[in-house]
């Protein structure tokens, strides 16, 4: 009875950072700096992926996968941010807000999972090398990736449509985008299952495979420490290193936001800084520089390119010199 004596907010206003407007352009200058070259990486790096045959092996079909994630994850909220910096009335409908939210933790879950996997896929290469082909597929890949998806959708989407949200009382999101823990702060009513809901799929998503990936970084640091040669430890060893960061990167920021915090304070979103902004930008200079094969790849597209270039416009030199001379021959004659 008394949320239905309340008018329910049909919209919030994001906070952001700051209304001084010397730093909102700052701000805006360099989210929009690292957003360009977030794009450009990915992109061009799933390009990469895509055009050299050499790169189709399962390693760099998961990590095509996490690019494209990256830039999804990137383009849910940096815009949005980008036009607010600059915005005196930074105004979100809940139901954009409610969509914005949903994106965001269904491409968070997926992530999750697929550095888990990504793991398993290095453990199998490292400890199982006779039967990685065998075991990793290319049909265990992409049921792989059907159900890293169909399980994020469940259960990132599910609870909010098992009890959706209803607002009612504040109307100011102390966030940039439209954050799980900030807006389970404004819903009305008793928010219970919510918190109990983020702390269950956080067990799921956050926790598990943690543990999965250490498990198998375990196994496969006991089988590069019984490889003989240097070089081969070395290689085993670089394979992995950029996985690792990448896992530290992700995981130790999302541990922080979701799984140890009862309720939302105003200083995580800085911290979700690095998980929406920075990493995704970070993710393909790790794996990239760290790579010989996908640098290899690189210098080919990049020698191709330049090569297809240059004959191009040999082919336009030449053409240009067979019509002058066919004019001045004309000119002779007339």
């Amino acid at each position: 009875m008394e949320l239905e004596n309340q008018t329910l907010i049909k919209e919030f206003i994001l906070v952001g950072f700051s209304q001084n407007f010397p730093i909102c352009i700052f701000i805006f200058l360099l989210f929009f700096s690292i957003y360009i070259l977030t794009v450009l990486e990915n992109v061009f790096l799933i390009f990469t992926i895509i055009v050299s045959s050499k790169l189709h092996t399962p390693m760099y079909y998961f990590l095509c996968n996490l690019s494209f994630l990256d830039f999804c994850f990137s383009s849910s909220t940096v815009p949005k941010l980008l036009i607010d910096v600059l915005s005196e009335e930074r105004r979100i409908s809940v139901v954009d807000c409610l969509s914005q939210m949903n994106l965001v933790l269904v491409l968070g879950g997926i992530e999750c999972l697929l550095l888990a996997v990504m793991a398993y896929d290095r453990y199998i290469a490292i400890c199982f090398p006779l039967y990685y082909t065998v075991i990793m597929s290319w049909r265990v890949c992409r049921y792989s990736t059907v159900i890293m998806w169909s399980a994020s959708l469940l259960f990132s989407v599910g609870p909010t449509l098992i009890k959706p949200f209803e607002f009612c009382q504040e109307n100011r999101l102390d966030h940039f985008f439209c954050e799980v823990l900030a807006i389970v702060e404004l819903a009305c009513g008793d928010i219970s299952f919510y918190k109990i809901t983020i702390v269950v799929v956080g067990l799921f998503t956050l926790l598990t495979p943690p543990i999965f990936i250490i498990g198998s970084y375990i196994c496969i640091i006991s089988s590069i420490l019984k490889i003989h040669s240097s070089h081969g430890r070395y290689k085993a060893f670089s394979t992995c290193a950029s996985h690792l960061i990448v896992v530290f990167m992700f995981f130790g920021t999302s541990l922080t936001m979701y799984m140890g915090q009862a309720s939302f304070s105003a200083y995580l979103k800085y911290i979700s800084l690095n998980y929406m902004v920075f990493t995704p930008a970070l993710n393909p200079l790790i794996y990239s520089l760290r790579n010989n094969e996908v640098k290899e790849a690189f210098r080919k597209i990049l020698t191709n390119y330049t090569t297809f270039g240059s004959s191009h416009t040999e082919r336009a030199s030449r053409l240009g010199h067979v019509i002058i001379s066919m004019a001045a021959v004309g000119s002779k004659e007339g």
